[in-house]
């Protein structure tokens, strides 16, 4: 018997954040996902980190317990409103809390039983709806949406902060030798090609040599823009030549990502009804989603790669900060992380994860399946767009 935990969400200033806590742990019989998991103390709540969020009708006042009658409760609602922005970068915000990598795999596997069990209906008596949301926030944290398979660590969204702040760091503090920029312009599109790997729309397989030409092709064209860009502008204004890293990478993204989702420009993207039936795959469809990729990637790195190097440019005619040049690597290490801790759920709400589509724009054939297929008139259509 496996005993879980119950996660107390903190209440700060009336604000609901993240925080770690020590509790005795709140028993319940779920299944043999392991053992140990009575015994841990340290939980992450599943409570949102944005400012100003209205209490969800479940949730309980602050030190007290839920209760909640579960028999009717949908895990896979989300907790905001996904049709705006504000609440895309709340839900967005609560998956991709870096603090989730450091999550033992015993846990990540209690949240995905406790979330198929939700599914099932068949929530052990008990449960706290807190609990249920934390399970829901490891769940959609580490596990594809598609497939439901545990995704690789250093492809996860959560791993985004730590990944992107060490390689963004040294991209932007090592950018003036050839050898430098070439290796870090490697580092960063080698992640890259992980992370559009791992947050690909499932239903379209890429093959390994597809995957192979995409990440040679991005690596390519980021070192091509690297070097080419540091000799253009050799003579220009130093705050410039800050600027060459920003560029590399966003002539990447726009083509990385698209050669490593080429399969769904060819073959398209898996559109659905709203009841969640396939109903075929469009082209259009997947040049969007990818679009939006895109768009978002170079979103959430704009910030950090273009305000950091005009405040590193001021800092470093600073006396103090020139006797320790040692230390200009880590604080831009430091500072990109800052930046990077806010980009990535911001970035990431941009657009919905869950596409929402015209069937007037999709392919002729497909709208002719779809009036054959349905009696009724079917106005959307929607498809994951990947992250």
């Amino acid at each position: 018997m496996l005993k879980t935990q119950q996660p107390v969400g903190l209440s700060i200033g009336g604000v609901d954040s993240l925080q770690l806590h020590e509790r005795k742990p709140v028993i319940t019989s779920v299944t043999k996902a392991g053992s140990e998991f009575d015994k841990k103390k340290d939980k992450i709540s599943g409570t949102s980190l944005m400012p100003g969020e209205p209490k969800n009708k479940l949730e309980c006042v602050p030190g007290r317990r839920m209760e909640a009658d579960l028999s009717d409760f949908n895990i896979d609602a989300p907790r905001w409103d996904q049709c705006t922005f504000l609440g895309r970068v709340k839900h967005f915000f609560n998956i991709t809390d870096p603090r989730t990598v450091l999550v033992p795999e015993r846990e990540l596997d209690w949240a995905k039983v406790m979330v198929e069990q939700s599914r099932m209906g068949t929530v052990p008596p008990g449960t706290q709806v807190e609990q249920l949301f934390y399970a829901k926030k490891l769940y959609d944290s580490a596990f594809h949406p598609d497939t439901g398979h545990k995704m690789n660590v250093i492809g996860r969204m959560s791993f985004q902060v730590p990944g992107g702040m060490i390689i963004t760091g040294f991209m932007l503090q090592f950018y003036r030798t050839m050898p430098a920029v070439i290796f870090w312009q490697w580092v960063n599109q080698s992640f890259n090609a992980l992370v559009n790997y791992t947050n690909r729309n499932a239903a379209s397989p890429t093959s390994v040599r597809q995957m192979a030409v995409s990440y040679i092709t991005a690596t390519t064209t980021a070192v091509a823009t690297a070097v080419g860009m540091n000799m253009l502008t050799k003579r220009a204004p130093p705050l410039v030549g800050r600027w060459v890293p920003f560029a590399a990478v966003a002539a990447a993204n726009c083509v990385n990502i698209p050669m490593m989702r080429q399969q769904e420009l060819i073959q398209g993207i898996c559109v659905k009804d709203r009841n969640h039936n396939e109903i075929g795959h469009s082209r259009r469809a997947a040049a969007i989603g990818i679009t939006q990729v895109v768009i978002s990637r170079i979103t959430m790195a704009a910030p950090g790669m273009i305000l950091l190097p005009v405040l590193m440019e001021r800092l470093e005619k600073l006396r103090f900060v020139q006797r320790v040049r040692v230390l200009h690597a880590p604080l831009q290490v430091l500072l990109s992380g800052c930046f990077l801790i806010f980009m990535v759920p911001v970035a990431c709400g941009l657009f919905p994860q869950q596409c929402e589509l015209p069937v007037s724009y999709l392919e002729p054939e497909l709208q002719d399946t779809i009036k054959a297929k349905y009696r009724e008139p079917v106005p959307h259509v929607y498809f994951n767009k990947g992250l």
